[in-house]
């Protein structure tokens, strides 16, 4: 299907994928250890909530959305492969529902990994029903237009970070991480090594050695105590 269009109003081609062998690393991981392996960064803000209970992990689909209207999030619909997150913004409405149980019962068809919405979704309970991860910043029955303009796979802004296309998204209940797609491998063995420290320290808390020593060290530089 060829992709065309004028600024504004474009349908693009995803770019390359990572391997399948690379995004099934991701799966299972906390989005808190891979955002501590980013720096603390790369994380949304805590509005961007799970609505249905369910945990997600695939490569992102983006769409930009004009406020109210959810044209391009129906044919992100169509464009995403098996397994991928719908990621969309709505520049700033949370009013305007651009996802509810109709669309998630094409997108369940289609075997999509997961939709988040940084703006409002609507009809949680069917949509947990169907079994589709889904994240958004507010609940809301209002719908919206389906005129545009919009556009899919360029880089957005959601959740307060920007997910471009391509980028691993890995969500649980305590929120939205994404992953560059560029440091894809090089962030999964970050992810590794921290989790072996903190079973190491896991291991330490039942040894006996329960208060960890640089806490007190960190006290003593700074003459809070002797």
């Amino acid at each position: 299907m060829p992709h065309a269009g004028s600024p504004g109003f474009r349908v693009l081609p995803a770019p390359p994928r990572i391997s399948a062998g690379l995004l099934e690393r991701y799966r299972g991981l906390a989005s808190s250890n891979v955002a501590d392996a980013m720096g603390r960064f790369g994380f949304m803000d805590p509005g961007i909530r799970s609505r249905s209970g369910l945990p997600l992990c695939g490569l992102a689909v983006t769409v930009q959305c004009r406020p109210a209207d959810n044209l391009m999030v129906h044919k992100a619909l169509q464009v995403a492969t098996p397994g991928d997150i719908v990621v969309v913004s709505t520049c700033g409405n949370t009013t305007s529902a651009v996802f509810g149980e109709m669309m998630c019962h094409t997108a369940t068809a289609a075997k999509l990994g997961g939709i988040v919405v940084d703006g409002a979704i609507r009809d949680v309970e069917g949509v947990t029903r169907l079994g589709m991860p889904a994240f958004s910043r507010t609940v809301c029955p209002g719908s919206c237009d389906k005129d545009g303009p919009g556009e899919i796979n360029v880089p957005i802004s959601c959740g307060g970070t920007v997910v471009s296309p391509g980028d691993i998204i890995v969500g649980d209940a305590d929120g939205i991480a994404v992953v560059p797609r560029a440091m894809a491998a090089e962030i999964v063995e970050l992810v590794l090594q921290l989790m072996d420290r903190e079973k190491k320290r896991i291991a330490e808390i039942g040894a006996g050695k329960i208060f960890k020593a640089e806490i007190d060290e960190t006290l003593r530089k700074k003459g809070v105590i002797e």
